[in-house]
């Protein structure tokens, strides 16, 4: 059975892939600010996009979304106003979560997009 991280792992690389295929740039992998990861930065558009991964090799319990608490979307805002200021960047942006359900084998099992999922 894989471990978490290895699931982890996955899911970014996976999320990775899919955000390409859609036509974003990505910008950033795991982009940290004091006590907060930003799993992927990436432009669609003009937009700067914040996405947090979620990946999971089961969903009997919850949906992978669902781990993203309200403190997790506090941090990751933290993390995201911290990076505009770095960059300099002043328009708009978009916090998104790429929810993932594997197999035992690490295969795609589902993949779900929720575009401006919190702020």
């Amino acid at each position: 059975m894989a471990t978490t991280k290895e699931i982890g792992d996955k899911g970014e690389k996976i999320a990775s892939e899919y955000l390409k295929k859609e036509g974003y740039a990505l910008l950033e992998k795991n982009w940290r600010f004091s006590r907060a990861e930003i799993d992927l930065i990436a432009k669609e558009g003009e937009i700067l996009v914040f996405v947090e991964v979620k990946a999971l090799s089961y969903a009997f319990y919850k949906r992978p979304e669902e781990a993203v608490t309200a403190t997790k979307e506090a941090l990751i805002m933290d993390a995201a106003q911290r990076y505009m200021e770095k960059i300099g960047h002043e328009w708009e942006i978009r916090f998104d979560i790429i929810s993932i359900i594997l197999d035992k084998n690490l295969k795609i099992k589902e993949l779900e997009h929720f575009k401006d999922a919190f702020f």
